[in-house]
């Protein structure tokens, strides 16, 4: 693996670098102009609404430094494309900012635009313009995506009422365990459980074709990336209702399981590890069926794990019934 964090590398100016590594990525964006204006547009179909994410990746909080370029890269258009899934948005273009600094140098640079590359034809999306910089700190990038919904269509966080299930797709707690691999932790795992899980720390899936799906269906959603019980107490905050998790109804991998085990406090570990970008989502009773449809259609499993009551918060109970505290939901930055 080639090291990216010892002598200082030789670097392309920045327009060189823009026009030589990020102009072709918007090259069948029209309205980015070959990246050589301060702004792009970007033209809608009829009743179809924009919507708007953006999530900032930082260098020893989100990624490692010896993480591969591409993947960093790939993460980074990931979480935001996860964003979009949770508001059952299609992609149709991202804003890229990058802080540089003094080690990222042209050999970095070029697996990095590479990796944005491969993701924009797996997900039909191209850059539409952004920002470069250099920085003392540690290596910063940010991407704002923008998607599009049918007018009225987009999931909120607000809309879960009392009675609805509360569902999530996926496995969770495998980015947390794939941390925790990478960082040196835990027993020896057979080869492909450590690389799954390492892979689902660096390459998160969006689920895009379930969010699609799930527009009209889901009563409110949000992706897992603080830890789903942080996540779903952003939901259970903003539709003003408790939200109820049966631990034993938690999704878990096999990777997951032979790595931290599956009693009460892995299980724990899991639903707060965050980064899995998952869909948890809520949904009337009477769903099941249409959401056992979508599911296959969007060849993703898709678990129910729980309820929505009357009150407020998120309680995680065990087999008996008896609530399982939890100190700390989720990540927090502050």
């Amino acid at each position: 693996m080639t090291s990216f964090n010892s002598e200082t590398p030789k670097r392309l100016s920045e327009f060189a670098m823009i026009a030589k590594l990020f102009a072709p990525l918007a090259a069948n964006a029209k309205g980015a102009f070959g990246l050589t204006d301060d702004a792009a547009t970007l033209r809608l179909d009829g009743d179809e609404e924009l919507v708007v994410t953006v999530d900032a990746l930082v260098e020893g909080v989100h990624f490692l430094r010896d993480d591969p370029p591409d993947t960093i890269a790939k993460k980074a258009l990931r979480v935001n494309l996860s964003d979009l899934a949770a508001k059952g948005a299609r992609p149709r273009g991202y804003l890229l900012a990058l802080s540089l600094p003094i080690w990222i140098g042209d050999e970095w640079l070029a697996r990095f635009a590479a990796g944005l590359g491969e993701d924009q034809e797996k997900y039909t999306i191209d850059l539409l313009g952004g920002d470069t910089t250099s920085t003392p700190g540690p290596l910063t990038l940010s991407i704002t995506a923008l998607g599009a919904v049918p007018a009225g269509r987009m999931i909120r966080r607000s809309g879960a009422k009392p009675g609805d299930r509360v569902f999530v797709s996926g496995t969770i707690g495998d980015a947390g365990a794939g941390l925790a691999l990478l960082k040196g932790g835990g027993p020896q795992l057979s080869e492909q459980d450590g690389a799954y899980l390492i892979g689902r720390y660096r390459l998160p899936e969006p689920r895009l074709a379930l969010g699609l799906r799930l527009s009209g269906l889901a009563s409110a959603a949000a992706d897992v990336s603080d830890g789903l019980l942080a996540d779903l107490g952003h939901i259970a905050e903003t539709s003003h209702v408790r939200i109820v998790v049966d631990a034993a109804r938690i999704p878990l991998s096999p990777g997951m399981v032979s790595l931290w085990g599956h009693d009460r406090g892995a299980i724990l570990r899991a639903a707060t590890a965050g980064d899995d970008y998952e869909i948890a989502f809520t949904a009337p009773e009477d769903s099941r069926p249409a959401i056992a449809k979508v599911a296959g259609e969007a060849g993703v499993a898709i678990h129910e794990i729980g309820r929505v009551e009357d009150g407020e918060g998120v309680i995680l109970l065990d087999e008996k019934g008896d609530p399982i505290p939890a100190i700390h939901p989720g990540f927090t930055h502050f």
